[in-house]
């Protein structure tokens, strides 16, 4: 999302990722985030001041907002704010495991894309790595989305449990009318990482995987994120992106790997938070934490924090 100058060559951010609450009807076993039904934040933004956040969106002419979680649908405002932000010319993109889709409203918005999170090509798998989750509902939300018009993207987080099964995934998301199948490393964060010995992949069964993945020749387009987590911090530090990642109480951060949260807006307009985020990035003490969690992954556990910098 940035041509190449980073975040300091922009007077505003390029995007803005917003998890609106992390709370979510499943528990996955690979989840970086930690959601679930009881993990909601106990100081997630209220209606107003999300409203509020959303008009000052407007007023930037941010052109795109990433809405994520825990299971953004499962807000009691999110509606409310994607009609907010889509009457104001702003693009959506939504990320959902599917049971709270409503595929004709989608359709009234200006959703450029929804990305459908299923961890298998049979409900078995993606329910054993899902607890809570349903296979039936993502791929029913993929169908109904795909036939109301609404650009759809699977979304398959490989693993030892699910990586015999990502042919048939990435086939039949192209049967289902998916617009891409996105697949990348998985991330050594939150339950994931409590899991790592049992869930990562090795290198070549990861380059095995992708291989396969390309000789398929499906007609929908295959999208392999190339990094993992810490080689994505590296990067981020050489070049951020030009965007602002809002966490469920409103603040700031980073990536969501990293702990650092700059600014909060609760108590700061989103062009104070900018300049805050740029700032935060060009740190000391941003840039020794990342170098030290390429000697030591454990520090990565403390990727759900907010800490303040400086």
């Amino acid at each position: 999302m940035s041509d190449g100058r980073g975040a300091c060559g922009y007077q505003a951010p390029l995007f803005i990722a917003w998890q609106l609450t992390n709370r979510c009807a499943c528990r996955c076993v690979h989840c970086c985030e930690e959601s679930g039904p009881d993990k909601a934040w106990p100081d997630e933004l209220p209606k107003e001041e999300a409203l509020r956040i959303a008009a000052e969106i407007a007023g930037l002419d941010i052109p795109y907002v990433v809405f994520g979680g825990g299971e953004p649908l499962s807000s009691p405002h999110c509606w409310e704010l994607f009609e907010r932000l889509s009457c104001a010319g702003v693009g959506l993109k939504i990320e959902t495991d599917g049971s709270r889709a409503d595929p004709k409203r989608l359709a009234s918005l200006e959703v450029r894309c929804v990305q459908v999170s299923a961890d298998g090509a049979k409900a078995s798998t993606h329910e054993r790595l899902r607890p809570g989750g349903s296979f039936s509902a993502a791929v029913s939300a993929i169908e109904g989305l795909a036939r109301e018009g609404v650009p759809v993207e699977w979304v398959f987080t490989p693993t030892r449990w699910n990586l015999s099964e990502a042919p048939d995934a990435y086939r039949l998301a192209s049967e289902l009318g998916c617009r891409a199948f996105i697949i990348g490393p998985l991330m050594r964060l939150g339950r994931a990482a409590a899991a790592w010995r049992e869930l990562a992949l090795g290198k070549q069964e990861w380059a095995e995987c992708v291989a396969r993945l390309r000789e398929e020749g499906s007609g929908t387009r295959l999208s392999v994120y190339p990094w993992d987590i810490l080689e994505e911090m590296r990067r981020r530090l050489e070049s951020p992106q030009a965007m602002l990642l809002i966490v469920p109480d409103g603040k700031v951060k980073l990536l969501n790997a990293l702990p650092f949260a700059p600014a909060d807006l609760r108590r700061q307009g989103l062009a104070e938070a900018w300049e805050a985020y740029k700032k935060a990035w060009a740190s000391a003490e941003v840039a020794d934490f990342i170098q030290r969690c390429g000697a030591d992954p454990s520090l990565l556990r403390h990727a759900n924090e907010t800490w303040e910098v400086g």
